[in-house]
C-alpha cells in the first residue's frame, strides 16, 4: 500500500510538471504570434480606423483629440537595462468621444523610489499616432492592482481592465464611487503605445516584451519542467526495480 501511495504521488507530480511544461510552450507560441503580428504592423505602419483596430490589435492608428484631466497613471517595476522606473500613461479623448490611455514613456525612479512630479499633458487639439495594443502582460496577481500615489495619481502593479477603468478618476473620487466597468466610451482593454518619433513624453520604444519573458525563455523553462518529470519518473523506476541487498 505504501509503495502504491508513493507511485501515485510520483505520477501526480510528473503530470503537474508536464502540464507546467506545456503551459510554458503555450506562452512561447502566443508571444511569437504577438511579436510576428506587431512586426508586420510596424513594417507597414498603415493607418487603421479605430473601430477596426480595437477589434483586432495590434494596429497602427492615428487619433485626433485632446488629453484629459484624468490623473497620471504609472505602471511600476518597469526596467530599461539596469535602471528601474515607471511607465507613464495619460488619458486621451478622441474627437469621436472615445477614451483610452496613452503610454507617453518611461521615467527612472531614484533610489528612494520617490515618484517624480508629473507635469500636465499638452493642452489643445492633438494628433497622435502609435501602436494600439493590449496593456503589458500582468504577472502574478500579488497585492492590489492599483494604489493611490502621493501626488493624486495612480501607481499600478499591473494593468487590467478594472484598474484601467478606475484610474480615470482621482483616488479620492474613485474610492467613493468607482467607475463602472464596461463603459463603451472607454477602450479599457487597450492602450496606445505612442510613436517614439513624436516630440512629447519621455523615453519610449515599441518593444512589446521589454519587461516580460521572451519566447525562448519560456521554451527553456518548458524543457526544465519536462526534465523534472523525466527525472522523477526515472528515479521512481530505479527505486522500484533496484535489487534489495
Amino acid at each position: 500500500m505504501k509503495r502504491l501511495l508513493l507511485w501515485a504521488l510520483a505520477l501526480a507530480f510528473c503530470a503537474l510538471f508536464i502540464r507546467a511544461g506545456f503551459w510554458q510552450i503555450g506562452r512561447a507560441e502566443a508571444k511569437e504570434i504577438e511579436l510576428a503580428e506587431a512586426s508586420a504592423v510596424l513594417a507597414e505602419r498603415r493607418i487603421t480606423p479605430l473601430a477596426l483596430a480595437e477589434a483586432r490589435p495590434p494596429a497602427w492608428v492615428e487619433l485626433e483629440g485632446e488629453f484629459t484631466d484624468a490623473p497620471p497613471l504609472r505602471l511600476d517595476n518597469q526596467r530599461r537595462g539596469a535602471r528601474v522606473g515607471v511607465q507613464v500613461y495619460r488619458g486621451f479623448r478622441t474627437v469621436e468621444g472615445r477614451k483610452l490611455w496613452v503610454d507617453i514613456g518611461w521615467r527612472v525612479l531614484p533610489g528612494n523610489r520617490q515618484l517624480p512630479a508629473e507635469p500636465a499633458p499638452p493642452t489643445g487639439p492633438q494628433l497622435l499616432r502609435g501602436l494600439l495594443v493590449p496593456p503589458p502582460a500582468a504577472g502574478l496577481p500579488i497585492g492590489p492592482a492599483l494604489s493611490p500615489a502621493t501626488d493624486g495619481g495612480w501607481l499600478a502593479l499591473r494593468l487590467v481592465p478594472t484598474s484601467l477603468a478606475a484610474a480615470w478618476q482621482p483616488p479620492a473620487v474613485a474610492s467613493a464611487s468607482p467607475v463602472p466597468a464596461g463603459d463603451p466610451a472607454r477602450l479599457d482593454t487597450l492602450v496606445l503605445r505612442l510613436d517614439p518619433a513624436l516630440p512629447l513624453g519621455y523615453e519610449r520604444d515599441l518593444d512589446l516584451l521589454a519587461n516580460t519573458l521572451p519566447p525562448e525563455k519560456h521554451r527553456g523553462y518548458a524543457l526544465q519542467w519536462f526534465g523534472f518529470a523525466a527525472g522523477l519518473l526515472f528515479l521512481s523506476l530505479y527505486l522500484q526495480f533496484r535489487r534489495r541487498p
